[in-house]
């Protein structure tokens, strides 16, 4: 008989506030803890814009929560919070000790980014390095991974499971709206 894939129930989905285009400071950064397909809390924290204290800001906002202790993997809607601020995969794997899936609904266009981070970006060399050591974006389950300390068939799993409205998973769905509707009063845009 085969191996059984693990099933992980417990999830935190992690995503940035929309901010405009010249803010310059700190952006929230919202956590959704889930149970399966239901809400269980809501975390909050902030991280520099264009910074490089992704991966310590979400790693703190998590860890310092109560759900932490059964949380079992980590979803970020995309690499990068606060405009370019980058998070490094495998030190936020390693912090919380939980695999951590990046999640982007289209394949974002590299050479574009490469091209950003490294012409007008304060850091952009070190925040391009941290893109390429993730790995390349996979396709699964209708969208794209980058992923650390979870094998390719279950990061399609778990996405698959969460994605109920949609191909973004649940609980990165319902974090992409909290944030919206705290910062601007009302969330919008897709979700």
């Amino acid at each position: 008989m085969p191996a059984r894939a693990p099933r992980f129930s417990h999830v935190i989905g992690v995503d940035d506030a929309p901010f405009a285009r010249d803010h310059r400071g700190d952006v929230q950064i919202v956590g959704t803890v889930f149970a399966g397909l239901r809400l269980e809390g809501v975390l909050s924290g902030r991280a520099r814009r264009d910074g490089r204290n992704a991966t310590p800001a979400i790693a703190a906002m998590i860890r310092g929560s109560r759900f932490y202790a059964q949380a079992q993997v980590v979803l970020l809607q995309g690499i990068a919070v606060a405009g370019f601020n980058v998070v490094d995969l495998a030190a936020l794997r390693d912090a919380l000790a939980l695999p951590v899936v990046v999640v982007a609904r289209r394949l974002p266009d590299l050479d574009a980014i490469r091209d950003a981070l490294l012409s007008r970006v304060r850091g952009g060399r070190r925040k391009w390095a941290l893109i390429e050591r993730a790995g390349p974006m996979e396709p699964v389950a209708g969208v794209y991974v980058q992923r650390a300390g979870i094998s390719l068939d279950d990061a399609s799993a778990l996405i698959a499971r969460l994605s109920v409205n949609g191909r973004l998973p649940e609980p990165l769905r319902a974090a992409h709206l909290i944030a919206g509707g705290l910062t601007t009063g009302e969330s919008r845009g897709r979700a």
